[in-house]
């Protein structure tokens, strides 16, 4: 980054790095206000006391789903990779599926039983403490590869814009430090207000920056295709210029950004905090239209940076690398003050939902179970303030390209794929807790050896190798273990069958 200094102009780093500071003093105030609404109460903190509308629900879910990974990281992949990173339709409309089908039914039974987590519905369905353990420890690890991405994505952001003159490493600590401070101050209430604005935000930024720069560098996306055509015809072709999307790799980031993604917790919690399943089944209808299409201008700046700047070290900075250099200062201020709002609309989410995780799952279940709201809201904040620690250590002190992490952290969690079909899904033979724990636990084990020992092995991805084991061997084992009890099992599926197909949202006694 430090070749940047020559070409940045006063005027464009103050800009920049004003617009940006102007922000995040701008999400501090929302975070005090949200203070002032916040009730001391578990669900109000928590969940946003189970009452989040469409417009708030929906911003908050896309500005989510999306953040440096779409702003920098998709930008990166087609620099390098060429238009094979337009298999994002595939995930992106898979993901508005997942929603309305499987969304659904997590929030009815959420509505019903009060789950506040993932693990939550999981141990009550499969009767077993030790699924809840394993459940909060593989949502909180693998998440933590998500708060690195946004971390080190932060701290590009701010370096660049102050032409270096502000540090990776203090850029990522401020902005860190001002996402748990709204978080802490507001709870989800103060998460979801910040994030109706950065959803917003991250979208205009990306379109009006990736329309900007096609138009000052080729004249236009049309003149940008014929140039990218005749200079970079390799990156217009399948499987790319590296070979990266196979079939196998293709269908591998299908699945982990897709269902790998929608089983974090900071997605699942979502669904918890829905006014109704109206509200999740419209998320479903529309989500994708958000995620497929923000895809369109990253691949402007990524295939047309690939002609108008070849050679970059680091293809992840090929946006901002473009707005200093072709952009006006203001234009590139406000851009990269979206960027910054769409990797904090995810950090916070995920430091809340770690929080929420450790809080409920952990520190309220095992260490201190009877204590007040107030208590555990304490609790929450000093876990948020560990988490900000360890996630700036491991921005600062590890590397790796910001797609690869989320597809790492994406199939990790989609080792609890199976176990949550099986809360979900009603079938005449239950999975098992024996079957649910051994199969995540292969599932793991195939993960280490198809992404480190023999990396993504015949082209298939490591995601596919490890669902496949997790899957196979939790069917087997359940065939051969007890499975809960009837009364649960009934308790559980005879909720779902019941919403679903029976007298719906006052099944649920929901309250308008």
């Amino acid at each position: 980054m430090g070749s940047l200094e020559k070409g940045v102009t006063l005027e464009t780093w103050v800009v920049a790095t004003g617009l940006i500071f102007a922000y995040i003093a701008f999400t501090i105030v929302i975070g005090f206000v949200a203070n002032r609404a916040l009730a001391v109460d578990m669900e109000d903190f928590l969940l946003y006391g189970r009452k989040a509308g469409f417009v708030v629900l929906y911003l908050s879910v896309v500005a989510t789903y999306h953040s440096a990974f779409a702003f920098l990281g998709s930008s990166g992949f087609f620099y390098t990779h060429g238009i094979g990173f337009w298999q994002a339709g595939t995930w992106t409309v898979l993901v508005g599926a997942i929603t309305y089908t499987l969304g659904v039914r997590i929030w009815a039974l959420g509505k019903k039983f009060s789950y506040m987590t993932p693990a939550d519905m999981l141990a009550d369905f499969y009767e077993s403490e030790a699924v809840r353990i394993v459940v909060a420890l593989v949502s909180v690890f693998f998440t933590i590869l998500y708060i690195q991405v946004q971390a080190q994505g932060l701290g590009y952001i701010i370096s660049v814009a102050s032409g270096d003159r502000i540090s990776f490493e203090f850029g990522t600590f401020i902005l860190l430090v001002v996402a748990s401070g709204y978080l802490m101050a507001g709870g989800l209430r103060a998460v979801y207000w910040t994030d109706v604005i950065q959803g917003i935000w991250m979208y205009v930024a990306v379109w009006v920056g990736g329309l900007v720069l096609s138009y000052r560098l080729f004249g236009g996306p049309l003149n940008l295709w014929k140039e990218v055509r005749i200079a970079r015809p390799d990156l217009l072709s399948l499987p790319g210029p590296e070979g990266f999307f196979t079939p196998g790799m293709w269908m591998g980031m299908t699945i982990a950004l897709s269902f790998g993604i929608i089983l974090q917790p900071h997605i699942m919690i979502r669904y918890y905090t829905a006014a109704s399943g109206k509200t999740i089944k419209w998320l479903g209808a529309t989500t994708p239209i958000f995620l497929l299409t923000l895809y369109i201008p990253t691949a402007l700046v990524g295939l047309g940076g690939a002609v108008a700047l070849p050679g970059l070290s680091n293809p992840d900075q090929i946006f901002p690398e473009l707005l200093f250099r072709f952009a006006p200062a203001w234009l590139t201020g406000l851009i990269l003050a979206g960027a910054t709002a769409a990797a904090m609309s995810t950090l916070d989410s995920i430091l809340h939902a770690n929080m929420t995780v450790l809080t409920r799952d952990i520190y309220q279940r095992y260490f201190f179970p009877k204590r007040t709201a107030s208590h555990y809201l304490w609790a929450g904040r000093g876990i948020v303030m560990v988490l900000v620690l360890v996630g700036y250590i491991l921005s600062v002190k590890t590397f790796n390209v910001l797609v690869t992490l989320v597809a790492l952290s994406g199939s990790g969690a989609l080792q609890l794929l199976p176990a949550i079909l099986g809360v979900c899904y009603p079938v005449r033979k239950p999975f098992t807790k024996a079957g649910v724990l051994l199969g995540m636990s292969v599932g793991f084990c195939t993960l280490y050896w198809a992404l480190v020992i023999s990396p993504h092995p015949f082209g298939v991805h490591a995601a596919m190798w490890s669902l496949g084991t997790n899957v196979m061997t939790c069917m087997i084992t359940s065939r051969f273990t007890k499975p809960s009890s009837a009364s649960t099992i009934k308790r559980i599926h005879g909720t779902l069958e019941e919403y679903i197909y029976g007298s719906g949202e006052s099944s649920l006694e929901e309250i308008n």
